[in-house]
């Protein structure tokens, strides 16, 4: 990601295991690596020590079992742990009493003696998003839970966000069992209801979920159970339920990825991690991973530059995705740059504001993308065939790095003068684009974490879209509606390109500070071929989450639901 705001750089990295070679071959006839030149081989007896680290490993975190019930009338009868309440702000309307007219919280509240009216007016809550609250009334009061809790819902009621904050209120009182509930449930359709319990499954599942696997010692999630109560049962409901398990999968993978250290998630265990995508939805995937020697082949100079530096060779993944039956009406490419850690090279990211530590992340347009794999293999759509690339690399600092100054040449033949080594995601996605074309594709997505300026432009939890493409704007829209992760379009304003110019190539990799997303945008479309739709997403700010210090696996939902809407499924 670019040094314009270095304060919210991007990336990771890893050390590269010449045991994980082997086991990628082993894996699958379809990928290839040639020998790698004698100094990389001699100087790997530093990374084979750092194995010990392990390679990724899922977490040991079962998600809660999720069960239902009909009937709105069981909630005050529910045995367990924790009932939550879902309420919106017109729910705790009271009468000229204090009495809720909400019946499911007046009926509570009668059991309970008016201690959740008296609550919500002591604690001034008034049903606004994020806001909570828990009482413990035991077994005494004519209910069976232990504890009642309200959650404010809003007015837009972002129930993803409902089932988060259950999660979280589960752990804090270490529940093993929850009822979650709906005040204002009545009234609504069915399909708001089977929209609604998805969302809660979902958001319960990723908040159960914590990222353990380099901990010495961690505690396993009290959460056995999740019944949700008066949304439905049934087959719909059934079918809205494993969607939102296997997202959530796709979520938790992608969040795994990012949060993996550097000297852990290197180039080559990248592609071990595709490639066990590959190996487990063997009946629809396919896995190509190309060395060194096979991008030179493919004339990839500017991807490879960015790579020269590094102890840990580039490895260039291509994964396909095939229906597993009937026709393909469509093909898709989703593109994910790849930076596994990123130092900034010879425009090194310095000082406390640089990020450095944070570099991990600039792999997380990868890691939404294989995260969509992997919940594609398991949703299996009909009339779409899907490629996901990544180029995949370390942008590091020796004696074979790319300088500033350098002059690189792309595999469409377009050259670049390097005037900031810290502008290389763009060098590594313009080959990756130029490959997405020859596939063959109608239709391109990349991620990436590319600017800074994105940040600067849209904050930390919304990313921009940039496409020359109204109708494909449009898909990428309705599908992060659905998904409920955020964008925003952004101009890809032709006359920036002067910034890009340069007197001794085709162009330069970065044109200034002003709109630097924009002429980011403005270079990634000079790799597409003009007949190939093409969006581009920069998630340099949701892909992190910097008050929990934790990935989000942010684009994964959204890439799911894009590539659906073009299935016939």
């Amino acid at each position: 990601m670019a040094s314009l705001v270095s304060s919210l750089a991007t990336s990771s990295s890893t050390s590269f295991f010449t045991s994980s070679l082997f086991l990628i071959k082993l894996k699958s006839t379809s990928l290839s690596f040639s020998k790698f030149p004698t100094r990389k081989l001699m100087s790997h007896s530093h990374i084979i020590a750092r194995a010990t680290l392990g390679l990724t490993h899922p977490s040991n975190v079962e998600p809660p079992k999720i069960s239902f019930a009909a009937k709105e009338a069981d909630v005050a009868e529910w045995k367990g742990d924790i009932l939550a309440i879902g309420v919106t702000e017109k729910d705790l309307l009271k009468n000229d009493k204090l009495n809720f007219e909400n019946p499911i919280l007046s009926k509570l509240d009668s059991k309970l003696g008016g201690l959740l009216a008296e609550a919500s007016i002591e604690e001034d809550f008034n049903g606004k998003v994020g806001q909570s609250t828990v009482l413990r009334v035991g077994t005494g009061l004519g209910l069976g839970s232990k504890r009642v809790g309200l959650f404010g819902l809003g007015h837009s009621a972002p129930f993803k966000g409902f089932g988060e904050a259950v999660a979280a209120a589960a752990k804090s009182a270490q529940a093993s069992n929850v009822a979650v509930v709906v005040a204002s449930a009545d009234g609504l359709s069915a399909e708001s209801k089977l929209n609604i319990a998805s969302e809660i499954v979902s958001g319960t599942t990723l908040g159960t979920f914590e990222d353990n696997r380099f901990k010495s010692e961690s505690k396993k999630s009290a959460l056995k159970s999740v019944e949700i109560i008066g949304l439905g049962t049934g087959p719909e409901l059934e079918k809205k339920l494993k969607y939102a398990g296997d997202v959530s999968s796709g979520v938790i993978l992608g969040r795994e990825l990012v949060n993996s250290p550097p000297n852990v998630l290197t180039p080559g265990v990248l592609a071990e991690e595709a490639s066990k995508i590959a190996s487990t939805y063997s009946d629809v995937f396919t896995a190509k991973i190309l060395d060194v020697e096979q991008c030179k082949e493919l004339k990839m100079g500017s991807y490879l530059a960015v790579g020269a530096a590094s102890e840990n060779p580039p490895h260039f993944i291509h994964l396909v995705y095939k229906p597993p039956s009937g026709p393909v009406n469509v093909k898709l490419a989703l593109v994910g740059k790849g930076l596994t850690f990123d130092s900034g090279g010879y425009n090194i990211k310095a000082g406390p504001a640089s990020s450095i530590e944070l570099m991990k992340f600039d792999m997380g347009g990868s890691a939404a993308v294989f995260g969509a794999a992997k919940a594609l293999g398991q949703i299996k759509p009909l009339g779409v065939e899907v490629h996901f690339i990544v180029a995949a690399c370390e942008n590091m600092i020796s004696g074979t790095g790319m300088r500033p100054g350098d002059i690189v040449t792309a595999s469409n033949g377009k050259t670049i003068e390097v005037n900031n080594t810290d502008a290389e995601g763009r060098l590594t996605l313009a080959d990756a684009l130029v490959y997405a074309c020859n596939q063959g594709v109608e239709k391109i997505v990349d991620l990436a974490t590319l600017t800074g300026a994105c940040v600067v432009a849209l904050g930390p939890s919304v990313a921009g879209v940039f496409t020359p493409n109204d109708d494909l704007a449009k898909e990428i829209f309705d599908a992060s509606q659905a998904s409920g992760e955020k964008l925003w379009r952004l101009p890809i304003e032709e006359s920036y390109w002067e910034s890009l110019k340069s007197s001794v190539a085709d162009m330069v990799n970065t044109g200034g500070r002003q709109g630097g997303a924009i002429t980011a945008a403005l270079f990634l479309k000079q790799f597409v071929d003009e007949k190939v739709k093409w969006g581009h997403i920069d998630l340099a700010g949701p892909v992190w989450n910097y008050k929990k210090n934790y990935a989000t696996g942010y684009g994964v939902a959204t890439l799911v639901e894009w590539v659906l809407r073009n299935s016939s499924s």
